[in-house]
């Protein structure tokens, strides 16, 4: 084959695995776009205002379809970059806990899991919360930071059956106060929540929640990742 025809396959076969390839806007645009609607608690058309501000003059639809097809992937991106963190580090504690959302008028329940520093490790949207679903949650959760040397839950009787059946029961602690952390990481999601006017599919409650914590993780402190001499110095600046 000629010099010619293979860089023109290698041309066409890197243009066909860009995924900005069919969009006029540069990729710093539409990663600005899905950021100020998932991070923040703004409508799509409060979205379409803040960037007419900036110039950027495009309709709340098209914030929609941006954050459905690129969210995914940008908080994929983060997740993966941030787990070849988070293993170099051991875990000392996990908060385990679940919040009610309703959709359509129909009780479901979001599982959520957070570490120590209020790092969102996974979420899960399931219909019940009795053992299976607490058992599926805890397997997904497991699946990818590790384990953790204790796990902090609600008095729940599904997340200790749960726990029980995984092994992790001596792990187990139950208090309280002492699950505070899992639930103040549902006040940014309550936040989000209201301002989409709640969600009517169960699929795109688990889509958002998944998106929502890899962009809150994103901009959150990690002080796990970073040593003490870089955390005083940003103390002083």
């Amino acid at each position: 084959m000629p010099l010619t025809g293979r860089l023109s396959g290698v041309a066409a076969m890197a243009k066909s695995t860009n995924p900005f390839r069919y969009f006029d806007s540069s990729p710093e645009a539409i990663r600005l776009v899905v950021m100020m609607y998932v991070k923040f608690p703004r409508s799509l058309r409060n979205v379409e205002d803040l960037l007419a501000e900036r110039g950027i003059g495009i309709c709340h639809e098209t914030v929609r379809l941006w954050w459905n097809r690129f969210g995914p992937m940008f908080a994929s991106e983060i997740r993966r970059k941030r787990v070849q963190k988070m293993s170099a580090f051991s875990h000392w504690r996990w908060h385990f806990d679940e919040v009610y959302v309703k959709i359509n008028g129909e009780m479901h329940y979001l599982w959520r899991a957070v570490d120590h520093e209020g790092e969102v490790l996974e979420s899960c949207a399931s219909r019940t919360r009795d053992k299976l679903a607490a058992l599926k949650f805890a397997k997904k959760l497991m699946k990818r930071p590790g384990c953790a040397k204790a796990i902090t839950t609600d008095g729940l009787r599904s997340c200790k059956a749960a726990m029980k059946e995984l092994g992790n029961a001596d792990r187990q602690e139950v208090g309280r106060w002492a699950n505070n952390r899992a639930e103040n990481s549902h006040l940014p999601f309550r936040r989000r929540e209201r301002a989409m006017l709640r969600f009517r599919q169960m699929k795109t409650l688990q889509k958002f929640s998944s998106v929502h914590a890899a962009f809150h993780n994103h901009f959150n402190q990690d002080r796990h990742a970073r040593s003490a001499i870089c955390r005083a110095r940003h103390a002083f600046l």
